[in-house]
Formats: structure tokens, C-alpha cells, sequence
């Protein structure tokens, strides 16, 4: 019986017991407070849809050999740009999902030709891809504060009204805001399921998953996995790193536009810089190592990292109204995760 225990808390992962441990003993507590437990279902659901594209964005770079793909922003901002091309030039329905059909059409040149260039740029500087890809991201980041106040982007709801630039958030209530999340919506009892944005999460998890069985997907598993022996058998290990960083920058871009109609907003400038990290936790807390991921990894660390954040935030302000402890809360679980998993890079080995 022992044993047993011990090969499961193994195959789980300790951290992950503690965490799921944690989120079992934080929704028991909801309960107990008197919380109303329909809407916070609701949002954790929401929640698990609209970050899980992003953090199915890491899965391709793990498998390809360059590690959690920390230059995320850069396929945000690729995304953000399809979006916002979208609205100035009115490409938008929301009945009809339009809107964000054309703007995930136009962000894809966009985050196709990002990722070549990134990809280039991993390749010349093996072994260091994790620090090239933080600062890489904060600095794409940095020079769009440039270009948000000085593309040419003239629609009314995007510009201010006073001088130049775009503002910095966008509503998107006249564009293609929510459009997957009341798409087949139903309830049950209080609990609020969006359909829409359930099944393009998981339509987009199983294209993923095809992919990873397809010639090509073996081909940069393999890459990954055993370069030395990759190359060995007729592998170009350099251009299976390219591909998974372009797959990764395309899910990420295609990820911030699904996220965004969500929560109802475009958000510009420095917000872009915080959207790998809780991406990385996820996958992370999921099961995931910085050098082998699997999308069961992502789906599983989605639910239980937003599942906690979300529970946690109403239950700490409900129990200390004093503080911001929720917010403490929050930065201490996902950078916690985030730090763990890299003390052990190279322990697959």
C-alpha cells in the first residue's frame, strides 16, 4: 500500500499534489464562506479557455529543443496587430465571428514571418535560448511602445480623441468581444459554460496533438528530444527548431486574439510583457519540464493554475479585506512554479 502511494505522489508530481491539494482546499473554503460558487465556476472555466491557446503556445518550443518560449510576446503582439488592422478597416461581425476570423487571417503572415527570424536567432545561440528568449520579449515589447503611438491607425475607438497614438486598452464590444464564449453557451444550475471557447481550445489542443503524430511532428520531437542522434539520421535539427519556434509564435498570436475577445479588450503596451509567464506556469505546473511537454500537460496545468487564481482572489480578500494578499497570492504561485522548474534544468538527463 505504501508503494502504491508513493509510485502515484511520483507519477503526479509532488508539486502538482500540493497545488490540486491547494485548489480542492480553496474551493472547499469558497464554500464555506458562503461564496456564490456559480459565478466563480464560471470564471475559472472562462479562465481555463481563454489562457489555455496561450499556454498550448509552449508546447511545439519545448518539443522542438529550445525550451518554454518566454518571447511569447512576440506572437502577442503579432496577434494584437491582426486585431487592431481588423477593426481599422471595419473587417468585423460579431454575430458572425467575423471579426475574429479576419484578425487571426491577418495575424498569421505576421507571426509566420516573426517566427522564422526568431527561430534564425535561436539557432546562433544554442544553449542560451531561455535568456535570449526573456530579454527578446521584453525587448519587442519595449520598441512597440514606439510603434503603438506612432502607426498610422485613425479608427475613432482606437485613438485617443486628444493628440496621437492608440489608446491603451480597446473594447471590442462593437468587433468580435465574446464571440466564442456565447457561441452554444448554456448554463447549469449557476455555472455559466461557453461553448465556443471550449471547443476551439480543444480543436486547437487535437490539430496540435495531429501534428505531433504527423512525419513532421516526429521529425522535431526527435529534433528536440536527441539532437546529436536527430542529425545522425538524416534530421535537419536546425530547421525543426525553426519550425516548432514558428508554431509556437503562431498559437501564441492566434492565442492572445482568442484571450482577448474574452476579456472583452485589446491591451497594449507593457501588457503584453506579462502574457508568457502565467503561459509557462501553466505548462509547468501541468507536468512539463523545459525540455519535454506533452498537450495533456497544458490542458491539465491550465485548470489547475487559473482553477487557483481564480478561487484564491475572492477567498483572501473574503478572509483578510485589509490587504491585497491575493494579489501576493498570485505572484507567488506562478513565479514559485516558474523557479522550481528551472532549478531543474538538465535533471531529465
Amino acid at each position: 500500500m505504501g508503494a502504491t502511494v508513493k509510485n502515484f505522489i511520483k507519477q503526479l508530481g509532488l508539486p502538482r499534489l500540493i497545488i490540486l491539494a491547494l485548489f480542492i482546499a480553496l474551493c472547499i473554503t469558497a464554500v464555506v464562506l458562503k461564496q456564490d460558487f456559480g459565478l466563480i465556476s464560471s470564471d475559472v472555466i472562462r479562465r481555463f479557455g481563454m489562457f489555455g491557446v496561450l499556454a498550448l503556445a509552449m508546447i511545439p518550443s519545448i518539443q522542438c529543443g529550445t525550451g518554454p518560449n518566454f518571447a511569447l510576446p512576440i506572437g502577442v503582439i503579432c496577434g494584437l496587430l491582426g486585431a487592431l488592422i481588423t477593426i481599422e478597416f471595419g473587417l468585423t461581425s460579431p454575430a458572425l465571428g467575423r471579426g475574429f476570423i479576419s484578425a487571426v487571417l491577418i495575424a498569421l503572415p505576421f507571426a509566420v514571418a516573426s517566427g522564422l527570424v526568431y527561430g534564425m536567432l535561436l539557432n546562433r545561440i544554442k544553449g542560451s535560448e531561455m535568456l535570449v528568449a526573456t530579454y527578446t520579449g521584453f525587448s519587442i515589447v519595449s520598441f512597440m511602445q514606439i510603434g503603438w503611438v506612432t502607426l498610422p491607425f485613425n479608427h475613432p475607438e482606437m485613438v485617443w480623441p486628444i493628440g496621437k497614438g492608440l489608446r491603451v486598452t480597446i473594447a471590442l464590444d462593437s468587433s468580435y468581444g465574446g464571440v466564442l464564449n456565447n457561441f452554444m453557451a448554456f448554463y447549469i444550475g449557476g455555472t455559466k459554460i461557453p461553448t465556443g471557447l471550449l471547443l476551439f481550445f480543444f480543436g486547437s489542443c487535437f490539430i496540435v496533438w495531429l501534428f505531433s503524430r504527423s512525419k513532421a511532428g516526429i521529425a522535431l520531437r526527435a529534433a528536440g528530444d536527441n539532437p546529436r542522434f536527430a542529425a545522425a539520421s538524416g534530421i535537419d535539427v536546425d530547421k525543426n527548431r525553426i519550425i516548432g519556434t514558428v508554431l509556437s509564435t503562431v498559437i501564441g498570436a492566434i492565442g492572445i486574439i482568442v484571450y482577448s475577445q474574452s476579456y472583452g479588450f485589446l491591451s497594449l503596451y507593457l501588457d503584453p510583457l506579462y502574457m508568457a509567464f502565467p503561459a509557462v506556469a501553466a505548462v509547468l505546473i501541468g507536468g512539463a519540464s523545459t525540455r519535454k511537454a506533452r498537450i495533456s500537460h497544458a490542458i491539465i496545468g491550465v485548470f489547475l493554475f487559473q482553477g487557483i487564481l481564480t478561487v484564491a482572489l475572492p477567498v483572501a480578500n473574503q478572509m483578510f479585506p485589509e490587504g491585497n494578499l491575493s494579489e501576493v497570492l498570485r505572484m507567488i504561485v506562478q513565479n514559485g512554479i516558474i523557479l522550481y522548474a528551472l532549478t531543474k534544468v538538465g535533471g531529465e538527463a
